[in-house]
């Protein structure tokens, strides 16, 4: 069984429900049998990578709110990620592009390597405080994923995979996936959103049968 999932590495409850996603897998009885395959997905393509801006200002500018709310907003997050066995340190994350990331996956993705790469992105942007649209960091990451680092290098240094990336968002635009996490299991049903470990696993039991 295939489980496409559209994600941003940007965005918190895409880790929050890959933690949990992955929760319900190691309950599902045919979890050997279970390809995972990750798609871009972009929250904001227009984003510019600031590292030297505060995420909860950044927040704020962006929802048109106070800093006291996005701080708020924040700890609520870091909340329910820490229900996931997740600890969120948001308050130190680097306001960036994940344009390039989601390039990375791709790359990795090539190599077998795609949930290693997506684990390892998410941990460091949301756990520590990375720039993930920075060349010297997203290389470091790729060669702990397994990649060589030349050829990480070069496809930093040129436009590789862009069109991978690309044609992921379209396919998304198509079917309508305006929000992420967005999961299908086995092209016969969807689940969007965090949704509880029950909930994956239910939607993994309910493909599996069809």
């Amino acid at each position: 069984m295939k489980v496409d999932i559209w994600s941003d590495v940007r965005c918190p409850f895409c880790y929050i429900g890959k933690r949990k996603f992955e929760l319900a897998l190691e309950k599902f009885p045919h979890k050997d049998k279970v390809e995972v395959e990750w798609h871009s997905f972009e929250l904001d393509q227009q984003a510019k990578t600031k590292p030297d801006m505060d995420p909860a200002e950044y927040l704020a500018q962006k929802k048109g709110q106070t800093r006291k709310w996005a701080v708020q907003m924040n700890a609520h997050v870091s909340k329910v990620a820490a229900d996931a066995g997740l600890h969120f340190n948001i308050e130190n994350a680097v306001v960036a592009n994940s344009f390039n990331s989601h390039r990375l996956i791709q790359l990795a993705k090539s190599m077998d390597l795609g949930n290693k790469m997506k684990e390892r992105l998410f941990i460091a942007y949301f756990i520590d405080g990375k720039n993930i649209d920075d060349k010297a960091v997203l290389t470091d990451i790729g060669v702990a994923a397994g990649l060589e680092k030349v050829a990480v290098e070069n496809m930093l240094d040129s436009f590789d995979f862009s069109n991978e990336v690309r044609s992921d968002e379209q396919i998304a635009q198509q079917m309508g996936i305006n929000g992420v996490p967005f999961f299908i299991f086995d092209q016969k049903l969807a689940v969007s959103g965090a949704q509880p470990p029950e909930t994956f696993l239910g939607a993994m039991q309910e493909a599996w049968s069809k």
